[in-house]
């Protein structure tokens, strides 16, 4: 097992990524009112995790941008990588880079979200800590570890003035506008309408993306400290049938860090 160090590390808050968070977790509570239900909703959550979390994050920016485990046509790559910017991961090419790092340092200090600091950091903490990674700002390591994704313009454009993140905010607005327009058609009611088009908003974005955040950061926490091991990689990591089940096979992942450019991560039915 890894030691944990039982001091936590020096924080200096990242405040606009710990606002997001608490915005889009207080908000996540709005569900359990009633005049924020919707079965439709409820389904929404289900697929769009299918739809962005399952693609664009686990497929797209993990094995086909992170490890180039497979190829797909340019217009579909960059398809996916739109359903990645909506779970509101960051951008592709610096979820990519921290991605590189993590196995570059996996389970030791440099790791991004090393477990050895502790199992909160793994999971969440390294998130809001205003620190350089690797000892390089933003953009150098973007640089350093994703030159392959910076030749492409695609990219290029995302990372300029953050504009994936208005990619997000599109997505979202179209959301609501979509189902208070399906609501509208149903109901001719303006009421009626602006309930459904929040209660898809509420579900289909806010609840969606809060659990796509925790499914994807337990591979960082718990499948590095839970589970069972197939190979003697130099790393913690653990194959975990829980995180596996929810994260499209991504909680295999000491098969994944044994051999990390294949794109199957089990190695049985």
């Amino acid at each position: 097992m890894i030691a944990v160090n039982p001091s936590e590390p020096k924080y200096k808050l990242r405040r606009q990524t710990t606002g997001a968070f608490a915005v889009f977790h207080l908000l996540a509570v709005l569900a359990l009112l009633p005049w924020f239900f919707s079965w439709e909703g409820v389904v929404s959550v289900l697929v769009g995790n299918y739809l962005f979390g399952s693609l664009g994050i686990c497929l797209c920016y993990h094995r086909l941008l992170t490890h180039g485990s497979l190829k797909v046509p340019k217009w579909l790559e960059h398809t996916l990588a739109v359903f990645g910017i909506c779970c509101l991961q960051d951008s592709p090419a610096h979820w990519v880079a921290l991605h590189r790092l993590h196995h570059k340092h996996s389970d030791h200090e440099d790791d991004p979200h090393t477990p050895v600091k502790s199992f909160f950091w793994s999971h969440i903490g390294w998130l809001f800590n205003k620190r350089t990674e690797d000892g390089k700002n933003r953009k150098s390591i973007v640089q350093q570890y994703t030159p392959d994704l910076m030749s492409d313009p695609f990219y290029q454009t995302l990372e300029r003035n953050n504009l994936w993140m208005w990619v997000f905010v599109l997505h979202a607005v179209l959301i609501f506008l979509g189902a208070f327009g399906v609501g509208w058609l149903r109901t001719g009611d303006l009421l009626a309408a602006t309930q459904f088009g929040l209660s898809m908003f509420i579900w289909g974005v806010i609840v969606r993306v809060v659990v796509t955040w925790h499914f994807t950061w337990s591979v960082n926490s718990l499948a590095h400290v839970w589970g069972y091991r197939n190979y003697e990689t130099k790393d913690n990591s653990r194959n975990n049938w829980l995180v596996a089940l929810v994260t499209w096979g991504e909680g295999w992942h000491n098969n994944h860090h044994a051999d990390q450019r294949s794109a199957a991560h089990g190695h049985r039915w």
